[in-house]
C-alpha cells in the first residue's frame, strides 16, 4: 500500500479544556487515488491533512509513505520528505506577490530534483499566456491555478488540498476542480481533498466521511462522474 495512516490520534488543550480531534484514524491509499476527505467543521479533516502533510504531528499513530514512517523521521529528514513527497493547494493562494505566475511556479520547481517542465505545465493550466503577469493582474482563479502549478511542478507523489475551491465562484470552482482531475489524470499524483462540498464527492475514487474526529464511512466511488459535470 503506498499510504498508510495507522491509529492517528490528536487532541489540542488540556484539562477540562481538552478537545479530543481526532480519535483513531485508520486509512490506506494506492498510488494515483483521487479521495476526498469529507466532513462539516469540526470533525477533524484539516487537522488529519495538516498531520499527513507533516505541518501537525499526532499525538499517537504513525503515518507511512512507501515504508517510511513519519514519526522516525528528524526535522531535516521531515523537511525533505515534504520537499520529496508533497505538493500542497490551500484556500489562500500565498503567491509571492513580486514574482510573475511563470517565476512563482518556478520557486516550487526549485524545491524537486525531478520537477516538470515548467512551459508545458504553463500550458496544461491554461496560464501560458498570463505567465508574465504578477499576482495582482490576476484573478482569483488565476492565482489558485498558479498556486496549483507551484504544487504540481514539484512532481509531488501526493497532492493535498484543503478547500481548494472555498474562496471562488461556482463556475471558477468548477474549472479549478477539472484542472486538479487533469492533473490527477495526466501525472499520477495520489490526491487528498478536503472539503464541506458535498457534491464534490462525486468526483473522486474514494470518499472518507468523517465526523467528530472518526471516519463514519469509507468507500470506493463506483460511480464516478466527470468534474465539469458536478453540480450543487
Amino acid at each position: 500500500m503506498f499510504l498508510t495512516i495507522n491509529n492517528i490520534k490528536k487532541s489540542f488543550g488540556s484539562g477540562d479544556s481538552r478537545v479530543d480531534v481526532l480519535k483513531g484514524i485508520n486509512l490506506s491509499m494506492e498510488r494515483g487515488e483521487f479521495c476526498v476527505l469529507l466532513g462539516p467543521s469540526g470533525s477533524g479533516k484539516s487537522t488529519l491533512l495538516n498531520i499527513i502533510g507533516g505541518i501537525d504531528a499526532a499525538d499517537e499513530g504513525d503515518i507511512c509513505i512507501e515504508g517510511e514512517r513519519m514519526a522516525d523521521m528528524k526535522e531535516k529528514k521531515l523537511t525533505a520528505y515534504r520537499r520529496k513527497h508533497l505538493g500542497y493547494i490551500f484556500q489562500m493562494y500565498n503567491l509571492i506577490p513580486n514574482l510573475t505566475v511563470r517565476e512563482n511556479i518556478e520557486v516550487g520547481a526549485y524545491l524537486s530534483d525531478k520537477p516538470l517542465d515548467v512551459d508545458e505545465l504553463l500550458h496544461t493550466l491554461g496560464l501560458y499566456d498570463h505567465r508574465k503577469k504578477l499576482p495582482n493582474q490576476l484573478s482569483g482563479g488565476q492565482q489558485q491555478r498558479t498556486a496549483i502549478g507551484r504544487a504540481i511542478v514539484k512532481n509531488p507523489d501526493i497532492l493535498l488540498c484543503d478547500e481548494p475551491t472555498g474562496a471562488l465562484d461556482y463556475q471558477t470552482s468548477k474549472d479549478i476542480l477539472k484542472l486538479i482531475e487533469t492533473v490527477n489524470q495526466k501525472y499520477g499524483n495520489t490526491v487528498i481533498m478536503v472539503t464541506h462540498n458535498d457534491a464534490i464527492k462525486d468526483m473522486a475514487d474514494r470518499v472518507v466521511r468523517l465526523r467528530d474526529g472518526m471516519i463514519r464511512k469509507d468507500y470506493r466511488n463506483e460511480h464516478k462522474i466527470p468534474a465539469e459535470d458536478l453540480e450543487w
